[in-house]
């Protein structure tokens, strides 16, 4: 995303908004939460205040170029929209968000909804489970 994606969804290019945008692009987890966005800007000795970090990701959020989730219970997370359609699978104990894709799925949800007289513009897969490593 860039500075041309600002524009583009009508916003105009300020400090905040492009240092908010260089978090969601540069982190490692693609589901942060305004608090998480807040503790990065910190660390990166950027002066922008928790209310704005908000303001900012509800303006991101009604522009389309985020989505904010809500997993069960948990706070509010935000993940940039870049049109890859995928699920997520949630640990219950960690709240550790993970995002997957199959195929297969996708082509069943297509057909079910043909099956029931839709043509399926969107769905929601959230698993919830707890996380097990192999030892």
């Amino acid at each position: 995303m860039s500075t041309q994606n600002l524009r583009e969804a009508g916003l105009k290019v300020t400090l905040p908004r492009l240092r908010v945008l260089e978090v969601l692009e540069a982190s490692e987890h693609r589901h942060l939460s305004a608090e998480d966005v807040y503790k990065r800007l910190i660390d990166a000795d950027s002066e922008v205040g928790l209310a704005t970090v908000y303001r900012v990701l509800t303006q991101f959020e009604a522009a389309g170029l985020v989505s904010r989730r809500h997993f069960d219970g948990g706070q509010a997370l935000f993940e940039l929209n870049d049109d890859d359609d995928h699920s997520h699978i949630v640990c219950v104990k960690s709240g550790h968000v993970e995002e997957f894709n199959d195929p297969m799925i996708e082509k069943r949800l297509a057909e079910i909804a043909k099956e029931k007289g839709y043509k399926m513009s969107d769905h929601t897969i959230v698993i919830y489970g707890e996380r097990v490593t192999d030892k």
